[in-house]
């Protein structure tokens, strides 16, 4: 399929700072950027934002970005299923996984992670997806949060509402090793039936 992607963008103004959300952005466009020193959830900030680069290069890529004044203070990653998950194993390339989500600290309460996901689902393309974030406990920022497994799971479950993202059950076995854990789902609209069924099978491996 060819993957088609539309450009948005949102600008959210606040009594201190101005943020623009926008996306799918180009690797052009982020080579024009700086990261917010305080993303380091997945690796150093500069090497995020060379993977970011790379993300956006491929053809079913996409990233959105917050940014205040040229300075990336969060994004949301799309792309194929990583090759070693189950869900690469889904014989179509009509899949999307939100492979990451990071705000910085500081600009965290500003509703962002929840606004880049909905935001990104305003493409009518998203409708040609099925669209999956696999949630595992330990990948939470509980330390910083100070919240519970269960309220930072709420909170995770709130955010991909804005996306229209719910719990799907499955018997894959990371999802199973923590009752916390979830995958999230959204089917778009055009997903045939037939797409539909293999998902489903895929969910349910024995």
């Amino acid at each position: 399929m060819k993957h088609n992607k539309q450009y948005q963008s949102l600008k959210i103004d606040s009594d201190t700072t101005n943020i623009l959300i926008e996306g799918p952005v180009s690797s052009e466009k982020l080579s024009r950027l700086t990261m917010h020193e305080a993303l380091t959830a997945f690796r150093p900030p500069y090497e995020q934002l060379e993977a970011l680069k790379e993300i956006a290069d491929l053809p079913e890529g996409r990233i959105l970005i917050a940014t205040v004044n040229q300075e990336i203070i969060g994004y949301v990653t799309y792309l194929h299923p990583d090759p070693i998950e189950r869900w690469s194993k889904y014989p179509k390339d009509n899949m999307l996984e939100l492979g990451a989500i990071e705000i910085a600290p500081q600009y965290r309460g500003n509703k962002l992670g929840s606004r880049l996901i909905e935001t990104s689902m305003i493409d009518e393309n998203m409708e040609n997806y099925i669209i999956i974030s696999t949630e595992y406990y330990w990948h939470w920022d509980l330390n910083y949060s100070e919240l519970s497994v269960w309220d930072y799971r709420k909170i995770m479950e709130k955010m991909m509402k804005a996306g229209s993202l719910y719990p799907a059950p499955t018997n894959e076995p990371e999802i199973m090793a923590h009752p916390a854990n979830c995958l999230m789902v959204r089917i778009g609209k055009n997903v045939s039936k037939e797409d539909q069924e293999k998902f489903k099978k895929l969910r349910f491996l024995t």
